[in-house]
């Protein structure tokens, strides 16, 4: 059974202002994703008040800081409170602690209050709140533990105290100021932030604007803003960097927005798309360490599976399915067939470690995390794989996630052999060891061998009698051909077996299939689409997606699978998913660059009547590549590549704009900036990769 992802708690307040004159109109809220701050302000007679809230990655608090502009005008009452079973006091140093009691992982919360200038004062209620009279700021630092010792550990049996730790946060905290807290949280924030910046438009997204975002998010469909798009890519960014870090757990179907007891799905990580699409942007939009929250959950992943692989199916190295949880599950899900029955999880999870490897060049990552994690995954694959008919290697059971088919005999069905998804998925997965073996000097391995023999063996792709690729081994009848799911476009994207210069009768079967499948769909469906467009270098379908995506969504009143956005920006399935937030950023990027390690694609897909003049700068491209990227009149105006690791050496790219293409033989840390044409105009020393 898997858990479910639960929310943790509520800070209460409870505002004294006794003015009656509220002046709505000049309330106003907003995030800053140049900060990563949300910020409160309204007026209430002549006194403004103004809240500020912030959540540091270094210091491991979230920090609000309330304030009016009139002396002692700051006057609440504040409680922590919880869906979950709890208990709260206050302890002698006036903290508000909340702490989880029952069975399971524990959890504990503690609240702190700082007043300015020794003004106003602090007291205790009965009922474990606190209440402040007369401030003219109060900072209110919030930090929050639990008793999660890793999968592995019973909660039973955890030595993790989280209230201590709590406390001890707290203590370290005490040197701080608000304005040193708020400092360091820019630092460890714009460093990642500040490396990819988009211009599709006269205007920046991150400027002030007092037009509600649900408004502007109305008014997509016909005024078609660029800025709301720079903003919900930048959007897409902002939210990896706040829930997925080094050391936390991968993001997961909400992120860490679930506010639910009992959240959609359980809030747990599926592996037939959504986890893999939250990585999507990692790369390509410049946050690789955001990725290794990932990594750390595929290894965990491999400890179960190996058991999972050895007593369900009596095989060697390890598998994952559908859905998974903190624990790790890796065991088929419950339910039906149709979406239980998919033992191709942790396969397709394996292609982001050799993805991450291409971007990164990072040989290390590739022996010491990689390399293992893809051996096992192989081990599995080719004890799954069965020679079936005309000797090919099938797999069988087998289904297309999600989807059903229309059997010969007329009836519902969802099991056969050889879907697409599987056999598209396990290309990718033997691709990538074979390459990283060659890296790593061992494709004279047994493994790899066996590997390279079974590659020419593996079931093909075929294209159906309307010219679409087939989802199953059999041209079944489809049910339901606008389904939400493209798995059998996997190849496409986010694969790389189907490309428009290798295989270009298979592309064309990929065109008539996103044809088939429609533009209807939830949000993550959507962007998946945006990207299967891009990759087949068509803007003008590519942006029409888009532009399906921009429909405000009312949470009171949605229905199933129509996608849109919140008016927080937040996709919907609905209801909310993350996916779609972080498939948007990757979608995007893939419409301005795409390639290989050697290769690359410039603007391949941009919509040249709707973003006729911009600029990009600091996507990153496969083989260690930062690109940036402006246009002028829908034409390239200039293009600069470099990378730097640390050490000088040379590489070489082929590059390819509309039917131009050059091959530029480069070295690391030097900037080389070409013209519209790809003419060679200057080349720089890259003195200063801090920013980048």
């Amino acid at each position: 059974m898997v858990k479910a992802y639960q929310l943790l708690g509520d800070i209460n307040l409870k505002f004294h202002e006794t003015d009656a004159k509220y002046n709505e109109t000049t309330y106003r809220r907003e995030l800053d994703l140049d900060t990563a701050t949300v910020k409160v302000m309204y007026s209430i007679g002549e006194v403004k008040f103004t809240r500020q809230h912030f959540v540091s990655h270094p210091d491991q608090v979230m920090v609000s800081k309330f304030s009016g502009n009139k002396s002692g005008s700051l006057s609440f009452t504040v409680f922590l409170d919880s869906k979950m079973p709890h208990r709260a006091s206050v302890n002698a140093q006036n903290q508000i602690v909340m702490e989880k009691t029952g069975d399971g992982i524990k959890f504990s919360a503690v609240l702190e209050l700082r007043t300015s200038n020794g003004i106003g004062t602090i007291s205790v209620l009965e009922d474990n709140k606190i209440k402040v009279e007369g401030c003219d700021s109060v900072v209110i630092l919030l930090v929050a533990y639990s008793s999660f010792a890793g999968p592995f550990i019973n909660p039973a049996d955890s030595k993790k105290d989280p209230t201590i730790d709590c406390l001890n946060n707290l203590e370290h905290l005490k040197g701080y100021s608000y304005e040193q807290l708020y400092t360091r949280h820019l630092d460890d924030y714009h460093k990642l932030f500040h490396r990819v910046l988009i211009n599709l438009s006269k205007s920046s997204t991150l400027t002030d604007s007092y037009v509600a975002t649900s408004e502007r998010v109305k008014s997509f469909k016909t005024d078609e803003d660029p800025s709301l798009v720079e903003l919900l890519f930048q959007y897409g960014r902002y939210l990896l960097i706040s829930c997925s870090r080094p050391g936390t757990q991968p993001a997961n179907l909400q992120g860490i927005w679930n506010d639910k007891v009992y959240p959609p799905w359980d809030g747990a990580p599926h592996l037939n798309i959504n986890l893999q699409m939250n990585y999507w942007h990692s790369l390509s939009c410049n946050l690789h360490e955001c990725q290794e929250p990932l990594f750390d959950f595929i290894k965990n992943l491999s400890v179960n599976g190996s058991k999972t692989a050895k007593v369900n199916y009596e095989a060697k190295g390890w598998v994952a399915h559908q859905v998974s949880d903190i624990w790790a599950k890796t065991s088929p899900d419950r339910g039906e067939a149709v979406w239980a029955l998919w033992p191709m999880g942790g396969a397709w999870l394996c292609t982001h470690l050799w993805e991450h490897y291409t971007y990164t060049m990072n040989k290390e990552f590739l022996a010491k995390i990689a390399y293992p994690l893809l051996e096992g995954c192989v081990l599995f694959l080719l004890d799954w794989l069965i020679e079936g008919q005309d000797k090919y290697l099938q797999t069988n059971p087998s289904t297309s996630p999600e989807h059903m088919f229309t059997a010969p005999n007329c009836q519902p069905a969802s099991v056969s052999y050889s879907t697409t998804m599987d056999m598209s998925i396990i290309k990718e997965v033997f691709s990538a060891i074979v390459s990283a073996a060659q890296v790593l000097g061992k494709s004279e391995d047994d493994l790899i061998k066996k590997v390279v023999e079974s590659q020419s063996k593996l079931y093909p792709t075929h294209i159906a009698k309307d010219g679409s690729i087939m989802e199953w081994a059999q041209d079944f009848v489809d049910p339901d051909v606008h389904h939400r799911h493209i798995s059998h476009l996997f190849w496409l994207f986010p694969g790389h077996t189907i490309t428009l210069k290798e295989t270009p009768k298979l592309c064309k079967a990929a065109e008539v299939t996103l044809n088939k499948r429609g533009v209807e769909g939830p949000g993550w469906s959507t962007t998946w689409k945006v990207a299967s467009w891009a990759r087949l270098h068509n803007s003008e379908h590519a942006y029409q997606m888009i532009k399906h995506l921009f429909d405000l969504v009312d949470p009171e009143n949605e229905s199933k699978y129509e996608g849109g956005l919140y008016s927080n920006l937040f996709t919907a399935h609905p209801p909310f998913q993350i996916d779609a937030n972080f498939g948007f950023s990757a979608a995007l990027a893939e419409m301005l660059i795409q390639g290989n390690v050697t290769e690359l694609y410039v603007l391949p897909a941009l919509p040249r009547d709707k973003w006729r003049s911009g600029s990009v700068e600091g996507l990153k491209a496969r083989g260690n590549v930062t690109v940036s990227i402006s246009w002028s009149d829908g034409d390239l105006h200039k293009l600069s590549l470099w990378s730097d690791d640390g050490k000088s050496q040379s590489f070489t790219k082929t590059i390819h704009y509309k039917e131009m293409s050059i091959v530029a033989t480069m070295v690391t840390r030097k900037v080389y900036t070409f013209d519209g044409k790809l003419k060679a105009i200057k080349t720089t020393s890259l003195l200063d990769s801090s920013k980048h």
